[in-house]
């Protein structure tokens, strides 16, 4: 189940990462005949399984994480330090805030009759008395009306539309086929149901460029836990994503999970590498997020 801190989420996923290599490292070893030492790393090839465009999204990752990290990533930090807090806080508010249509005609969709009320309410509140969402007064007393990210993608996955081939693509980053066509379906109800200025590229540009840079800012920890502290940074990435959507869809549901136990596979083209040192683990397991109510 998601939890409200990113950071958080990814911790876990990587203490689960942890263990399930491990566990698949012991496997393949017993599998193979081989006795490991304390001082041995046994090397797994990797599987294509569930992710049938690995090679081409290992190339875009990497020239993603290029980019990110001569130019996006000190531009994100340098934009949490340098800009205040509650102006960072007034343009993270009003870029949701323009997302709260979406989330409400989603919800209908979804036949949550109550929870597209309470988006409407927050919307009519926050662009009124928030002058035009950049305070979220709606989430305070008296109205209490929490603030929910919901999208087209989140529709068809509680329809039960699969997920289909994962993909990391350039500014996209980590998505799915799935993913990829309800995202844009959510960027055309703005401009088909309003029009201007979401028509607009003078206005739409500096909008995505902006809201591009606030989501970077706001998961800078998230992706130092998942690249820095990691020995296989894509794979960490698409783990988190994947199991941060499913648990996003299963909450829809009502099906809040905890997390699963290591999966034990053992993966073929093993051999033994003798290292000077012991591997010392990426981290130790976390606590299973909290449930955030939607």
């Amino acid at each position: 189940m998601p939890s409200g801190n990113p950071r958080r989420d990814a911790q876990a996923t990587m203490a689960v990462e942890t263990k399930r290599a491990e566990t698949r490292q012991a496997a393949a070893a017993k599998a193979a005949g081989i006795e490991l030492k304390d001082d041995d790393i046994l090397v797994l090839g990797r599987t294509r399984e569930g992710d049938p465009l690995q090679g081409a999204n290992l190339k875009a990752f990497g020239a993603t994480q290029a980019v990110d990290s001569a130019v996006l990533g000190p531009v994100a930090r340098a934009y949490k330090r340098k800009v205040p807090s509650p102006i960072r806080s007034g343009i993270h508010n009003f870029l949701y805030n323009l997302k709260e249509p979406i989330v409400f005609l989603n919800f209908l969709l979804q036949f949550k009759a109550g929870k597209a009320a309470e988006t409407a309410g927050r919307f009519a509140i926050n662009s009124t008395a928030g002058v035009a969402g950049l305070f979220d007064f709606a989430k305070r007393k008296p109205f209490r009306l929490p603030r929910r990210q919901n999208g087209f993608a989140d529709t068809l996955g509680f329809h039960g539309v699969k997920n289909g081939p994962f993909l990391f693509l350039p500014i996209v980053g980590p998505t799915t086929v799935r993913d990829l066509f309800g995202g844009f379906i959510d960027r055309l109800i703005l401009p088909t149901t309003i029009g201007s200025p979401f028509t607009k590229v003078a206005y739409t540009a500096p909008l995505g460029a902006l809201g591009a840079l606030d989501h970077r800012a706001d998961f800078d920890e998230t992706l130092e836990v998942l690249h820095d502290g990691s020995v296989d940074p894509y794979t960490a990435s698409r783990e988190f994503y994947l199991r941060r959507r499913q648990a996003e869809i299963d909450h829809l549901h009502g099906r809040d999970r905890v997390t699963p136990p290591p999966v034990v596979r053992t993966l073929p083209e093993t051999a033994l590498v003798s290292a000077p040192t012991p591997i010392e683990p990426l981290s130790t397991p976390v606590p299973v997020p909290e449930t955030v109510t939607p």
